[in-house]
């Protein structure tokens, strides 16, 4: 099993970081700027989450960056074991990488409250929610990972199915009338609140996890495949994956059986997001390590070998940007093309700072590791 970094894999992480932290940029702010006029309406629709049933670019970044997770696992242990590493000292560290990604999304949502604001749902505490779960999994046959992740979306699927609701079945999904929020009402009470939980207003769930552990499920493989395929490419594995998982995801979703929701990361939601993952990992995979076309990628790279700096930097540090170009540049410097494109040119600039430190960073080998 291969140990080395696949620079493939950096940059399709690069490129899912680089939409996150491009929030920046605004462009909704800039469609609203120029009504009518479909080329900045269209970017800004995939610089946000649908309001429901559907997929935006800006959708997938957190599938891609669950899966992302998945993939690394078998070089990571492939790594660790090269080392001499043992099976305790590795669980040891998988339990302590999930806490810390679970206490850093608690940490980062609670920025603007008047207190610890507990709350699950964001992409950190999803993934180590789910992360021991994964971590156990690398060491099971394929048969048993494939299982595991049948189980999990079968299981839960099932349990949104029976839960009792007013309307026909597709109510089952319904925004803050399901299964999720149901728990959610339960469990994010048990915790100190300034005021008492009733629902998300995104309709974000804890319960998410669940299948978002399936989807990292999904990585995992297509770490595998990677790491023992190296250094050929399985191509033919990974379009396979993809076309299946979107053909699936689809069939589920006009059947009538289960939308593709992401809020809630229904089963046909996994399965579409992780067929949609499965292509742009091959087709990052076709450019970087079979046509041999790197240099456009270092960009890229050098955000996705940082990963978890450049998530922290995007969730700390705006607003401290902005307001250091605001004191030292001037209130109206990002206007010189007109106040419609002002948010993007001080976005812009702002993600440029963003790259300048991670490129620091990287040229001096710091890199942010959990």
């Amino acid at each position: 099993m291969q140990t080395t970094r696949n620079t493939a894999v950096d940059a399709y992480r690069g490129l899912v970081m680089l939409l996150m932290m491009a929030e920046v940029v605004q462009l909704s702010r800039v469609a609203q700027a120029f009504p009518g006029n479909s080329f900045w309406a269209f970017l800004a629709y995939h610089q946000t989450h649908v309001a429901w049933a559907g997929c935006s670019l800006h959708d997938t970044i957190q599938p891609g960056f669950s899966f992302l997770v998945g993939v690394a696992v078998p070089y990571s242990v492939a790594r660790r074991l090269a080392k001499g590493g043992t099976f305790g000292r590795m669980l040891a560290h998988a339990l302590w990488r999930a806490l810390v990604l679970v206490a850093l999304g608690i940490f980062l949502r609670s920025l603007h409250s008047e207190r610890t604001y507990f709350t699950f749902e964001d992409t950190l505490t999803q993934i180590g929610l789910g992360y021991p779960f994964l971590f156990l999994l690398a060491f099971r046959s394929p048969r048993w990972q494939w299982g595991a992740f049948a189980g999990i979306l079968f299981a839960y699927w099932l349990a949104w199915a029976l839960y009792p609701v007013s309307g026909g079945f597709g109510a089952h999904w319904a925004k803050d009338a399901n299964f999720g929020n149901a728990f959610d009402q339960w469990f994010l009470n048990l915790f100190p609140r300034t005021a008492p939980f009733v629902a998300n207003s995104g309709g974000y769930l804890t319960l998410s996890f669940i299948p978002t552990l399936g989807t990292m499920i999904l990585g995992l493989a297509a770490g595998r495949w990677l790491s023992a395929a190296a250094p050929r490419i399985p191509m033919r594995r990974l379009i396979l994956a993809g076309a299946f998982g979107i053909a699936a995801g689809l069939l589920l979703h006009f059947a009538g059986i289960c939308p593709i929701v992401k809020r809630i990361w229904t089963p046909a939601w996994t399965l579409f997001s992780g067929g949609l993952c499965f292509l742009f990992l091959a087709a990052f995979c076709w450019l970087i390590e079979i046509k041999g076309w790197r240099k456009w990628s270092f960009p890229l790279v050098v955000i996705g070998m940082n990963s978890m700096a450049a998530y922290l930097m995007a969730h700390l540090w705006e607003r401290f940007i902005i307001d250091s170009f605001r004191i030292h540049l001037g209130r109206h410097f990002f206007q010189f093309l007109g106040t419609g494109l002002e948010p993007l040119l001080r976005g812009t600039a702002v993600l440029l700072v963003y790259w300048l430190v991670l490129f620091w960073m990287y040229r001096r080998s710091v890199f942010l590791r959990v």
